[in-house]
């Protein structure tokens, strides 16, 4: 079957960054389906493994963690799902990636596929879409009301792919204010599209911008990217025993700032669930059964903004270069091989 990969990590500017590969079709057995891949997108994440982790002697490594697709083939443990299933996923970091015809995949982080919307579109959610909703209610818990705080989130980083979802999920599922951050005229008016209530600048201080919408001090703080540089901020406008969510990679992060304030910090990672086998595993299956209803009732809209054409080798070098440009909108998607 064709799948995307390489056999030497680096930079994407290289000729092999990324090549097209002939490698076997797997087999379902157990927990997992076999998918026939539909469409992709890319995230931060597929630019991170490939620029860091290095193949195992000869064996490429294939990247890609959103997927929608068909279920061609189902494991003797797998009862949620048959052959002819559409579903969707954001697979799991320690196994091979999307960027293939057919795809192994644990079915307890499987989601039966949107019906309303074009294969494409849906690939543009699962991950970002896991990652917002685990954030939000799993571990910043924003049901769970800060005492004297204004019932508002700050969402730093709100035109990229997470902030967009995260958006909508919040408007969707609470009653929070939204407060997102977006530096260019585009970001800005892409953020109040998709449901924030107000939009600040993170480009120029925070705290001043924050404090002029008379709100009072928000409970919650959602970072997707450069957390480090804003902890200062964070700790100035954020409400006495607030909570403060990451899901970057800072190379260091002081959290003695934040003590004061007794504000608590949680992190992020969606593959923990499959990573760890966690007993809980089979809830990212039913967050994504959620959002499709939510999506297929209107109340959700795609997050993807570019098509980069078929998945080949050099459409996903192309995807790759963009987001690490760090100006990419919403989500890159692609479709077919």
């Amino acid at each position: 079957m064709k799948a995307i990969g390489y056999t030497t990590n680096g930079a994407i500017d290289r000729a092999d960054a990324l090549i097209d590969l002939e490698v076997d079709k797997p087999t379902a057995t157990g927990h997992d389906i076999l998918v026939k891949v539909a469409a992709v997108s890319v995230n931060p994440v597929d630019t991170k493994v490939r620029q860091n982790r290095p193949a195992e002697g000869d064996t490429p490594v294939i990247l890609g963690w959103d997927a929608v697709g068909e279920v061609v083939e189902i494991g003797n443990e797998v009862n949620q799902f048959k052959t002819g299933d559409k579903v969707w996923y954001a697979g799991a970091i320690n196994r091979p990636g999307t960027n293939s015809e057919y795809h192994l995949v644990d079915a307890r982080i499987v989601g039966h596929a949107p019906k309303t919307i074009e294969a494409s579109a849906a690939a543009a959610l699962p991950l970002t879409t896991l990652t917002a909703q685990e954030m939000i209610f799993d571990r910043l818990k924003v049901t769970d009301p800060v005492p004297g705080a204004a019932n508002a989130i700050v969402i730093i980083g709100g035109a990229g792919g997470v902030g967009s979802i995260a958006i909508q999920l919040l408007r969707e599922q609470t009653d929070l204010t939204i407060i997102a951050t977006a530096s260019r005229p585009e970001t800005q008016e892409w953020v109040k599209e998709l449901g924030a209530h107000h939009v600040v600048d993170h480009s120029k201080p925070l705290p001043e911008q924050i404090a002029a919408l008379n709100i009072g001090a928000p409970a919650f703080v959602f970072a997707t990217n450069y957390s480090d540089t804003y902890v200062q901020q964070i700790a100035e406008f954020i409400a006495p025993q607030g909570r403060f969510g990451l899901i970057d990679d800072p190379k260091a992060f002081d959290i003695m700032p934040f003590k004061g304030k007794a504000v608590s910090i949680h992190w992020e990672l969606m593959f923990t669930r499959s990573l760890f086998t966690t007993d809980d595993i089979a809830r990212q299956g039913e967050i994504l059964d959620t959002v499709a209803g939510l999506i297929d009732a209107g109340k959700i809209r795609s997050t993807a903004t570019e098509s980069f054409g078929t998945i080949n080798a050099e459409n996903l070098k192309r995807a790759h270069a963009l987001i690490e440009s760090g100006k990419a909108k919403g989500k890159i998607v692609l479709e077919g091989f």
